[in-house]
């Protein structure tokens, strides 16, 4: 059987080769015949090689109307806080945020679930419980919302809580197609550059939802710290070329900047 680092380095050959030949990953890994179906063996070997596999992170984003932000986070505290205590629940509440530069009026929740069978039992549970009334309290002042299932990358777990102040930023890049290990390779080796300065809160990709989405989460005591240690990071040898490969492999990226909720367990 192959080994870890050797399954890495011949799916990574594949995806740089661009050889979309009729001949699957699957076949390459494990010797079957069978041409690959329309990728779906591609994403599942690529998300089993950088995947931690130990938790299931949901992001929830509640775009609110804009009237009624105060209505909304006392909801939201009610609901979060509330499956955030509730000890029957396969959930933990990662942290909840309010975005200030970005996308106006919306909320950003991450929920860590025991993985999909912690998710399936979680979700049951609430549906039964009076935390539904809760989630159903919210949603008056909610103009939209979307849920993203996702995994951590391997070489970085989730932050656990604290309280260092400040604010967080979250990056979010729409990959192309196929490239997931390719930039998880790329990001990965600038990461342990940029550690000298800071370290990301989080990084994940996504499972369900918006397919090929990457994203990574950073804390700062300010903008202006937040400034200073990029310009640093520049200087650093590996930086600036992870930022230029990482970059062509997207399709498009977002920056937001968002502040912490009182309830929030990162903050």
């Amino acid at each position: 059987m192959l080994s870890l680092t050797a399954k890495r380095a011949l799916l990574q050959n594949v995806v740089l080769t661009g050889a979309r030949r009729c001949i699957s990953v699957q076949s390459l890994l494990h010797g079957s015949p069978e041409a690959r179906k329309a990728g779906d063996i591609e994403i599942l070997q690529h998300s089993r090689l950088v995947a931690r596999g130990k938790y299931v992170h949901g992001f929830e984003v509640h775009r609110v109307k804009p009237d009624s932000i105060d209505e909304y986070k006392a909801a939201a505290e009610k609901y979060y806080a509330g499956i955030k205590d509730d000890a029957r629940l396969h959930v933990k509440l990662t942290g909840s945020w309010e975005t200030v530069v970005g996308d106006q009026d919306a909320f950003v929740h991450i929920l860590e679930y025991e993985n999909y069978a912690g998710y399936d039992k979680t979700v049951d549970l609430i549906k039964n419980s009076e935390h539904a009334d809760s989630y159903k309290a919210l949603l008056p002042y909610v103009n939209s919302r979307s849920t993203q299932l996702t995994q951590e990358f391997a070489f970085f777990p989730t932050a656990p809580p604290h309280a260092q102040g400040g604010i967080f930023e979250l990056r979010s890049y729409q990959l192309k197609p196929g490239t997931l290990l390719e930039w998880e390779t790329a990001w990965r080796k600038g990461i342990e550059a940029r550690r000298k300065f800071v370290a990301p809160v989080g990084a994940w990709f996504s499972q369900i939802g918006r397919l090929h989405q990457v994203h990574h989460m950073w804390q700062y005591p300010s903008l202006e710290v937040r400034k200073e240690v990029r310009e640093k990071a520049w200087q650093i040898d590996g930086w600036a070329e992870t930022v230029t490969k990482t970059a062509q492999l997207a399709k498009f990226m977002d920056s937001f900047i968002l502040v912490p909720l009182p309830f929030s367990p990162l903050k």
